[in-house]
C-alpha cells in the first residue's frame, strides 16, 4: 500500500435519519461504498441541512467505523458551496469533484491507487472503466441509478400510507431492465457456451466461494440453486479471480458454426449484466430500504421477481455482507419468486420509454430541402447578426506559453484555428464582463477558454466545469504553471453545479450540451457566449424537447427538426461547397430556434458567425443577454 496519499475531504449531505438510513440516500450509498472498499483515505464531513443535529448520535449510530465530522454549509470551501453534494475536494485546493457518480468513481480509483492489490475494487468500474460515466442527462441508465431510483425510494419511504400503496414506476423500470437481454464484450463466445450447455442439458455447478472470499470476515456462502446457469458461473468465476474456462468448456464444432442470430440471449446476473459493478453498489442501499419497507407493510413482491433475485444474488458477493453490517443494513432473506406476467409490468412505464418512441422516429430518409422550404414559406430563414468586433484578436506572441492552446499536442494549424476561435469568445466575454464577475466555462475540456479568461481578467473569478477528469487535470496543470489564483476546477455534470454566476461560456458544447448550458445560464439570469457543436447528436431528452421555440413548434415536427440537425453537421471542409452551404443554413436554423426559445424567456440573443469562418466548420456563436 502506498504511503504518500494526499488527504482529500469528502462532503456528504445530511437531511434526516429514517430508521437505519441517512437521507439523502446519496449519502448512504457513498458510505456503503467506503465500507465495501474499506477506504479510510478521506476526511469525511456531514453537512446538515438543519441546525439541530446530535453529533454523537449521528456518528455512533449510523456511520459504523468511519470517523465523521459535522460542518455547516457556510463553513464549506467556497468551491464546494457552488456544488450539489456529495463532493470531494483536495485539502486547501480548488479542484472539486461533485455528484454521486463522479464521487463514487473517484473513491474507487483512489482506493486502487493507494492499494493496487484491490483489483476487485477497480473492477467495479466495469468494462473499459465506463460504469456510470455517462452523464444522467444523456444516459437513461445513469439517470435511473443515480437520480430516479434514490429519489423514488426516498419518496416512497416518507410518503403517507395512502400514498405508498403502489410500487414507484422507477422501481418497475428497474425490474424491466433486469429482464432485458444482456449485451457484454465478447458475449458471442459466452452465448455459444450457453447453447452448448442447453443442448447437452448440462447443469454446471456454481463455483463455491473459497478461502480468499472468507478471509477477514468476508463470509458469503452460496445458496443452493436448483438450475444454476452459465451466466452465474461466468459472473462468479470473475469475482473469485478464476479463469472463465474453469466454468465454461470449449464449444463443439457444430456450436461454433451456429449463426449469431440463432444463439440464446444472456440473462442478467447483476444490474449491468454478468458482472458486479458500481451500479450494484448504488442500487443495493436503495432497494434494501425499499424492500424493508415493503416487508413491514406486509406486501408481497410478486411484481418484482427479478429485483428480488438480484437482491439475493448481490448478498453472495464477497464483502457485501460485511459492508452492509458496518452500515447497519440488516439484509433480508427473500423467498424465490416466479416472474410476473409481462402484461402486469407493461402498464408501468417511465419517461425514458416515451423518449425511445420519439427517438425511434428520428431514423429517417430524405434531405433537408422540404423542411427548409416549409420554414421559408412561413417567413423563417437563417439569420446572422454582424460580428461586433470581427478584427479583434489577442496578441498570442506576448502571452505566456501555457495560455496558448498550442501547448497541447495539437498541430500548428489546429492550434491556429483554436486561437481564432478563442479570439471570438474572449472578445464577446470582454465586452460583457466587469470586475468581480463570476465567469463559468462549461464543458471546459482542457481549459482553453477558461485559462485565457482567467489570465486576461484577474479581477474576475473563473470556474471550469468538465466531467472528464483527465481533461480537467491537464487544465489545472496549465493553471498551476501560470500561477493563477482566480480559477476553480469542478469535475461534475452541469446539473451538479448550482453556484451563482454572471457569464456562462462554452466552446463547442456537444449536441444537447449547448441547450443545457443555455438553460443553466437562463436559470441564473446570466449572460452567455456559446458555440454549439455536434448538431447530429441532438435528440429529445428528459429535460429538452425539440424544436425549442414556439415559432418552430407550430411549423415543424420533431422528425423534421431532426432532419435539420443531421444536415447541420454537413459542414466539413472536404465536402462540396453547395453541400457545406446547406449545412451552414441548417446550422443557422437550428440555432435560430434556440435563440428564439431564449428570447421567449426575456433574453436578447444574437447568432453570429465567427471570424474567420474557416476557424471551424462549426463556426456559429450565441451571445445572449438577459433583458
Amino acid at each position: 500500500m502506498k504511503d504518500s496519499v494526499t488527504e482529500e475531504h469528502l462532503y456528504l449531505g445530511f437531511s434526516r435519519q429514517y430508521r437505519d438510513s441517512i437521507f439523502p440516500l446519496h449519502t448512504s450509498i457513498s458510505l456503503f461504498l467506503l465500507s465495501y472498499c474499506d477506504c479510510k483515505l478521506f476526511k469525511i464531513f456531514l453537512v446538515p441541512t438543519g441546525e439541530n443535529v446530535d453529533d454523537e448520535f449521528v456518528t455512533k449510530n449510523l456511520l459504523g467505523d468511519l470517523e465523521v465530522h459535522l460542518i455547516s454549509r457556510c463553513q464549506l470551501p467556497l468551491v464546494v458551496q457552488s456544488c450539489c453534494l456529495p463532493a470531494v475536494v483536495v485539502k486547501d485546493g480548488k479542484f472539486c469533484r461533485a455528484g454521486l457518480s463522479v464521487v463514487l468513481r473517484h473513491i474507487i480509483q483512489k482506493t486502487y491507487e493507494a492499494d493496487p492489490s484491490k483489483k476487485d475494487v477497480l473492477e467495479l468500474l466495469g468494462f473499459k472503466k465506463t460504469c456510470l460515466k455517462a452523464c444522467a442527462e444523456v444516459s437513461q441508465w445513469t439517470r435511473l441509478c443515480e437520480i430516479s431510483i434514490p429519489l423514488a425510494v426516498e419518496g416512497f419511504l416518507t410518503a403517507s400510507p395512502e400514498h405508498c400503496q403502489t410500487i414507484p414506476p422507477d422501481i418497475l423500470q428497474l425490474e424491466r431492465k433486469l429482464g432485458e437481454p444482456v449485451r457484454v464484450h465478447n458475449d458471442d463466445k459466452i452465448r455459444r457456451q450457453k447453447l452448448q450447455q442447453q443442448k447437452a442439458g448440462a447443469k454446471a455447478a456454481v463455483p463455491v466461494l473459497g478461502k480468499k472470499a472468507t478471509e477477514e470476515g468476508k463470509t458469503a456462502e452460496m445458496h443452493e440453486h436448483p438450475h444454476p446457469t452459465l451466466e452465474l458461473s461466468v459472473a462468479f468465476s470473475k469475482l473469485l479471480v478464476q479463469e472463465v474456462s474453469d466454468a465454461v468448456s470449449r464449444e463443439a464444432p457444430h456450436i461454433r458454426r451456429t449463426k449469431t442470430s440463432d444463439l440464446p440471449l444472456l440473462d442478467h446476473v447483476f444490474a449491468e449484466g454478468l458482472y458486479f459493478t458500481l451500479a450494484d453498489i448504488v442500487l443495493l442501499p436503495c432497494i434494501h430500504r425499499f424492500l424493508v419497507s415493503i416487508k413491514k407493510q406486509g406486501k408481497n413482491l410478486v411484481n418484482l421477481p427479478l429485483i428480488s433475485s438480484w437482491y439475493q444474488r448481490v448478498q453472495e458477493v464477497p464483502g457485501v455482507k460485511k459492508a452492509a453490517g458496518k452500515c447497519n443494513m440488516e439484509l433480508l432473506q427473500l423467498p424465490e419468486l416466479m416472474s410476473a406476467p409481462e402484461e402486469e409490468l407493461q402498464d408501468f412505464c417511465s419517461v425514458p420509454d416515451e423518449l425511445e418512441e420519439e427517438n425511434e422516429d428520428s431514423h429517417f430518409i430524405g434531405g433537408p430541402r422540404p423542411t427548409m422550404t416549409k420554414l421559408m414559406e412561413n417567413g423563417i430563414e437563417a439569420k446572422f447578426s454582424p460580428h461586433p468586433c470581427p478584427s479583434w484578436t489577442l496578441d498570442w506572441t506576448k502571452l505566456p506559453p501555457a495560455v496558448s492552446p498550442g501547448e497541447g499536442k495539437m498541430s500548428r494549424d489546429r492550434a491556429l484555428r483554436k486561437q481564432q476561435q478563442l479570439n471570438n469568445l474572449v472578445a464577446a466575454v470582454t465586452k460583457l464582463a466587469k470586475p468581480g464577475d463570476v465567469i463559468v466555462d462549461f464543458c471546459s475540456g482542457g481549459g482553453h477558454v477558461g485559462i485565457v479568461l482567467a489570465h486576461m481578467m484577474p479581477s474576475c473569478q473563473v470556474v471550469l466545469i468538465e466531467n472528464k477528469e483527465l481533461s480537467l487535470i491537464r487544465a489545472k496543470d496549465r493553471s498551476d504553471e501560470l500561477g493563477l489564483n482566480n480559477i476553480w476546477f469542478i469535475q461534475a455534470n452541469l446539473d451538479y453545479f448550482n453556484g451563482t454566476f454572471n457569464i456562462g461560456v462554452a466552446l463547442h458544447a456537444c449536441g444537447v450540451a449547448t441547450d443545457m448550458v443555455i438553460e443553466h445560464c437562463i436559470k441564473a439570469r446570466a449572460a452567455f457566449v456559446v458555440s454549439p457543436c455536434c448538431y447530429g447528436f441532438i435528440q429529445n431528452t428528459v429535460k429538452f424537447k425539440y424544436p425549442r421555440s414556439h415559432q418552430f413548434k407550430e411549423i415543424l415536427s420533431y422528425k423534421e427538426h431532426m432532419i435539420l440537425c443531421r444536415f447541420a453537421d454537413q459542414t466539413a471542409v472536404q465536402l462540396p461547397p453547395e453541400r457545406r452551404l446547406i449545412g451552414k443554413q441548417c446550422m443557422g436554423l437550428v440555432d435560430l430556434d434556440r435563440a428564439w426559445a431564449a428570447e421567449e424567456r426575456n433574453y436578447s440573443v444574437q447568432v453570429i458567425s465567427m471570424e474567420p469562418e474557416s476557424c471551424s466548420p462549426k463556426n456559429n456563436m450565441f451571445v445572449g443577454i438577459p433583458t
